[in-house]
């Protein structure tokens, strides 16, 4: 009787998982680490309800860090926790990379301190901006030099890095010009490196997505932030966000979709499983959903192939959800 050697039996082995691994159904995703909590629930609950036939990946290197691999044509899907700029819309263009813009939720971008500082109990966005504007760097390190009623004490400071949408949206909305900031902190893509970092410094602040913050309230303390117009001080919430009190922190994050990657059955279907779950699982993660019609306008703008975005390559810092909501309904 024939039989295979060892090494022809390996050898067939590795062929048939190749062969197999090169039809594997694989949905790829990169970008923003504010909207991966959102993605991840939804890649967990699709491949359960697909028994794991179609594997989906999702990756956090920062919202820049995701459209560069995006307009690469290396993903399917784009998390951004701000809109696409004019830069990367030209970079999709020239790799004739089309895209489709899912606005999927709201976010409290949340400033934190440490529980044990006692001090501080609000702040205001010009004592924000003293403390990141880049005029700040090697020379604003104490907290009584931000305001004289705090501690000679030093600042510690830990933010989003320069990939991330989230650095992009904190600058533009505290210091008045996007990615103006002071660069002698501590930044990270990862948010959860920076939760680590104030929950062990009683002097440090920081500054990310409010789920990373529902998720760690045991170790770290929401600041409230005055609201520029009533002088008021508004905590974060996703109570806040919907009733329009909690700015200029308050922001749309959003999916991108790319219009070939709609050609492949699991992506599509994944898609549509998005967008049928988001408001379940927006708000299990602690971000605020938005409107069902806005989940429906998107699935629409899917099957109508409503190509681009509503804003122009601009980000904008204030936009409420019923603004956000006229601009879907007139793509």
């Amino acid at each position: 009787m024939f039989k295979l050697s060892r090494s022809a039996l390996a050898v067939a082995g590795v062929a048939l998982f190749a062969a197999h691994a090169a039809h594997a159904q694989v949905v790829k995703i990169d970008g923003s680490s504010t909207v991966y909590p959102i993605t991840e629930a939804v890649a967990e609950e699709f491949q359960k309800a697909k028994k794991n036939a179609i594997k989906v990946t999702v990756g956090i290197s920062g919202t820049g860090g995701g459209f560069k691999k995006f307009c690469r044509d290396e993903t399917d899907l784009s998390n951004a926790s701000r809109p696409i700029t004019a830069k990367e819309m030209e970079d999709c263009k020239a790799a004739g990379v089309e895209y489709i813009e899912m606005p999927v939720a709201y976010d409290a971008l949340t400033v934190v301190i440490n529980p044990k500082n006692s001090f501080l109990k609000q702040a205001t966005v010009d004592e924000l901006k003293t403390l990141w504007e880049p005029a700040a760097q090697g020379k604003v390190m104490k907290w009584n030099q931000v305001n004289p009623a705090w501690p000679d004490a030093p600042v510690k400071l830990f933010g989003a890095g320069a990939d991330s949408g989230t650095f992009e949206y904190f600058t533009e909305a505290i210091v008045g010009k996007a990615k103006s900031s002071r660069g002698d902190y501590t930044a990270s893509e990862d948010d959860n490196v920076l939760v680590q970092g104030v929950s062990r410094d009683v002097n440090a602040i920081g500054y990310f997505g409010y789920a990373y913050y529902a998720e760690n309230m045991a170790r770290l303390k929401g600041l409230p932030i005055v609201n520029p117009k009533t002088g008021k001080a508004v905590e974060p919430s996703g109570a806040n966000v919907e009733n329009g009190s909690y700015v200029p922190l308050s922001r749309p994050i959003f999916v991108y979709v790319k219009v070939k990657s709609l050609q492949k059955p699991e992506v599509k279907e994944f898609v549509e499983f998005y967008m049928k779950s988001a408001d379940k699982l927006v708000r299990e993660v602690k971000y605020v959903p938005l409107p069902q019609s806005a989940y429906d306008f998107n699935l629409k703008h899917v099957k109508d192939m409503k190509k681009g975005t509503v804003f122009g390559g601009k980000n904008e810092v204030g936009i409420t959800i019923e603004e956000l909501m006229k601009r879907e309904a007139k793509l």
